[in-house]
């Protein structure tokens, strides 16, 4: 065992808490729902990015490339100056949701390169301008675009021309659980001699006037080039710097009279160091060199093309090395992870695909987060402060009071999305698991606790809106996990699986009571996360007097149904009685299938014949029911509806068995729409789908059409048939259509930042990949695809799961030019020696070149590529059964 395992064993058995410290702080806390205090919710104008130096923040920090305890209790950060910006580079710039063409929008160049699963090496890398930072060619050259134009970006903008912009790789390395040293290398890439002020800073986040702590901590101005931090709870830590900084103090209070014009009521102020290092003002600065801020500041001259370091290191108690062996500390653990992913990485030949897994299991390690929310008390305000609007009252979360947040959370986009979303929770676990299969089980079980969950079995979806629907997925990913954990542990961890079990029972009953409005097994899920991918606002058919029987929502129950339903065996095997749940999941299972194929008995189905695919069907009042024919991933997301099964688990389980052969026999027509029981497939398989043979190949033939579907870089979200034939439909007066569109939106609706009609996402792709696989566990070699459609060439469906797996990770791979499709057609990303080999992972990507899209730091669930590289490499070095790679 390595020594990072031997960690995250000593972790596990809370010998020592290696995980205590991390990259738990935020890159953007202004503009989040938790710090707005606005009468009408206006959460982006709130507090702004121009606030967010004065401002002391309630609910979290943030900070470059920084890093905090497991409370946020103390944090450390840096921060930079070029000498001509006109503020402290102390947090990342990017637009609002308001102010960028396509929506929010980072404006800055960094990649998250590495990390060990207990964050006992991390490392990342930022790229800063050496002339002024382009704040305002950034909102004016973005505000004049359009939705039909790209985004303008940092890079279009010419500051990194001539390479005048510092590469400043950071690097954190652990002597022990609080010994930590924090290191930056900073590289002039020009050609000239520069002078940059690197300003390494300590606070505490200000939690002194909730009334929840009774003590004030403080920083002290120590001998040698140290600063004292002092807690109450736990104690002295000591920082030590390199060299011979400049110490300052101040406190992280906010400057009411820069924010609000108002009286200051503090002396000593946030931006007292922002300041004196860009006015030279120390009137804010603490004279007695104390404070609940301190900062060092050097100013470094560092020669052209050539680089400079700034060192720091803290200690719980002095540590023994200090600084002379801050770099064999990290040399040390860079080797510890190093080991650490070469166990892993073992298998993976190619080394563009090592480079390619390994930084994005680097950005899911850095994107964890320490989330505080604790919704009633952001309703009704802190005792003794300030009281929040009444229009609170009344506006968003009010039905979440129960929601108390207070835990590190894997985040979608510590700055586009520094908030979880349930269902891109559930695919960050997958490839979290095989780093740390423990945390990926707490991550799951978190949604699931009693102060996340709703009492009525609603899974909180997202700040914004935690009564929103996200698909349900979360079952799925309890049941991966666990099979992962299997394989790495050894042994099954049927606590886990029971306790996120019970939990998911509850949710599955809230689906059945509030999105089956009339009780016949045909769902109405609303957005789905899908957001635009309708030719109408999905979640509020009611403007258009009518409601919405959905393809998807129903389907994704279906899948809900199987995935408890393979749970229920799996839990069987420790205790029988789960036989009785098995058969209540499978008889939900067969009853949605039955609804599909038809709604109420009245020979309505979600399948249209005509066009061999699924559509969801709108009901007007006083009109007869129409179909929306769009052919969208709505009308593929039946094909996650799959189980296969073998037979001998009902040997096992004769009252199981015996009700199921009961029930298939009392309802035949239910048993013959979802494909063939009564026959054995591969090695005794049986197969529970929603799609018998024939639907399953109309399906295929449109998913692998290029002119449909099928993108060199994976299955788009909208068939590109649309491009050429937009959808339309009038609903009372009013004409309505939807057209293929391979990037970024091109219209307002739902938000404006809405992009399911073309583009290519990863998660969707994902389960095509492995309901693929598990239909192949079922048919073996028996069953072939044309691939592509219209090509004449057939392969297994297995062959048709690795080639999408390869087009998706195409998309990062560099082709025999230096090319990666990521990054369009920018030269500089394409051949810069200094840009080339970093990878940015999007949050969706161009349905015809691949490029990436949206948010760019999403490593939550674009990191799956990381586990479509494990299983490519995994299943061709093996002879063992297929079937049990897959599942674990």
């Amino acid at each position: 065992m390595n020594i990072e395992k031997l960690k995250l064993k000593e972790d596990r058995d809370r010998k020592k808490h290696w995980k205590k410290w991390g990259p738990y702080l935020t890159d953007r806390q202004w503009g989040t729902v938790r710090e707005d205090y606005s009468p009408d919710g206006s959460a982006w104008e709130n507090v702004t990015h121009d606030d967010a130096r004065s401002k002391a923040y309630r609910w979290g920090e943030e900070g470059i490339g920084g890093i905090c305890d497991h409370k946020q209790k103390l944090c450390f950060a840096w921060a930079f100056w070029n000498g001509k910006d006109p503020m402290l580079k102390e947090r990342f710039f990017g637009l609002t949701g308001n102010q960028g063409n396509h929506g929010e929008d980072v404006k800055e160049l960094y990649y998250y390169l590495d990390s060990s699963p207990t964050h006992s090496y991390m490392k990342m890398l930022y790229k800063y301008p050496q002339a002024e930072f382009p704040y305002k060619s950034l909102l004016e050259e973005n505000a004049r675009r359009s939705k039909k134009d790209p985004e303008f970006e940092i890079i279009d903008t010419g500051v990194f021309d001539e390479n005048a912009y510092y590469d400043i790789f950071l690097e954190y390395a652990k002597h022990d659980v609080e010994d930590i040293v924090c290191k930056a290398t900073i590289h002039n890439r020009g050609k000239e001699d520069q002078e940059l002020w690197v300003i390494p800073t300590l606070w505490f986040r200000k939690n002194w006037f909730t009334g929840q702590e009774s003590y004030m901590p403080r920083f002290t101005k120590e001998e040698n080039n140290t600063v004292g931090a002092f807690l109450p709870k736990s104690g002295n830590y000591t920082f030590s710097f390199s060299e011979e900084p400049e110490l300052v103090f101040c406190d992280n209070e906010t400057n009411r009279e820069r924010l609000y014009n108002i009286e200051n009521q503090k002396k000593y102020l946030k931006d007292a160091v922002n300041d004196y290092v860009i006015h030279g003002d120390k009137k804010h600065l603490n004279p007695n060199a104390v404070g609940t801020k301190a900062s060092a500041i050097y100013k470094i001259t560092i020669p052209a093309e050539s680089s400079k370091t700034v060192t720091v290191r803290m200690a719980h108690e002095k540590s023994a090395g200090g600084l002379d062996s801050a770099d064999e500390v990290i040399e040390n653990r860079k080797k510890d992870c190093d080991d650490f992913y070469a166990e892993l990485q073992g298998r993976v030949r190619d080394k563009e695909m090592v480079n390619i897994q390994r930084q994005a299991f680097g950005g899911m390690m850095w994107t964890k987060q320490f989330y505080y929310y604790n919704v009633e008390r952001w309703l009704e305000g802190d005792p003794g402060r300030y009281v929040p609007p009444k229009e609170r009252k009344k506006g968003r979360n009010t039905h979440w009071r129960h929601l108390q947040n207070y835990d590190i959370i894997s985040m979608p986009d510590k700055w586009e999305y520094p908030w979880y979303a349930a269902w891109d929770l559930a695919f960050h676990c997958i490839p979290l698991a095989r780093l740390d299969p423990d945390f990926a089980k707490d991550q799951l079980i978190l949604l699931l606790n009693d102060w996340y969950m709703h009492p009525n079995g609603q899974i909180p979806a997202y700040e914004w809106n935690f009564g929103d629907v996200n698909p349900p997925v979360h079952a799925w990913a309890v049941l991966r996990v666990f099979q992962i954990d299997l394989k790495y542990n050894g042994k099954p961890d049927y606590d886990f699986l029971e306790r996120a079990f019970h939990k998911l029972i509850q949710n599955f009953t809230w689906w059945v009571n509030q999105k089956d409005s009339e009780g016949k097994n045909i769902f109405e899920g609303g957005f789905l996360g899908l957001d635009n991918i309708s030719v109408f606002d999905r979640s509020n058919p009611e403007k258009f007097s009518g409601r919405l029987e959905q393809a998807d929502a129903t389907s994704w129950m279906a899948m809900f149904a199987l995935n408890m339903l393979r749970i229920s065996l799996d839990l069987s095997n420790h205790n029988k009685v789960y036989q009785h749940t098995a058969t209540k999941f499978i008889e939900h299972f067969l009853y949605i299938a039955g609804a599909m194929a038809n709604i109420k008995g009245d020979s309505i189905s979600l399948w249209d014949e005509q066009d061999k695919f699924f559509y969801d069907i709108l009901h007007m009042d006083g009109q007869e029911p129409e179909m929306m024919k769009v052919k969208s991933i709505v009308g593929i997301i039946p094909m996650f509806a799959v189980e296969p099964i073998r037979e001998e688990m009902f040997e096992n389980l004769p009252e199981f068995k015996k009700r199921l052969d009961f029930f298939l026999k009392e309802k035949p027509k239910l048993a013959a729409l979802v494909s063939s029981w009564i026959e054995p497939g591969k090695n005794k398989r049986r197969l529970f789908s929603l799609l018998r043979g024939q639907k399953m190949k109309s399906i295929l033939n449109k998913l692998l059409d290029e002119k449909e579907f099928l993108s060199p870089y994976g299955i788009r979200s909208l068939s590109k048939y649309h491009e050429k034939n937009p959808y339309s439909v009038n609903l009372n007066g009013v004409e309505h259509s939807i057209k293929y569109t391979p990037g970024e939106s091109d219209t307002v609706m739902f938000g404006g930042n809405s992009n399911w009609r073309g583009p290519i996402w990863f998660p969707i792709n994902f389960l095509i990949i492995e309901s693929l696989k598990k239909f192949n566990f079922y048919y073996g070699g028996n069953f072939a695809i044309e691939y592509p459609t219209g090509s004449g060439k057939h392969m297994t469906l297995d062959m048709v799961a690795k080639e999408l797996s390869l087009r998706l990770i195409k998309i990062f791979k560099q082709d025999k030019d230096g090319k990666r499709a990521v990054y369009g057609l920018n030269e500089r990303f394409r051949n810069d020696p200094h840009f080339k080999d970093y990878i940015l992972f999007y949050e969706y990507f161009n349905g015809d070149t691949g490029e990436g899209l949206g948010a760019s730091h999403q490593t939550g669930w674009t990191g799956l590529v990381a586990e479509l590289i494990h299983k490519i490499y995994k299943e061709e070095e093996t002879v063992h059964d297929p079937f049990t790679l897959f599942r674990i």
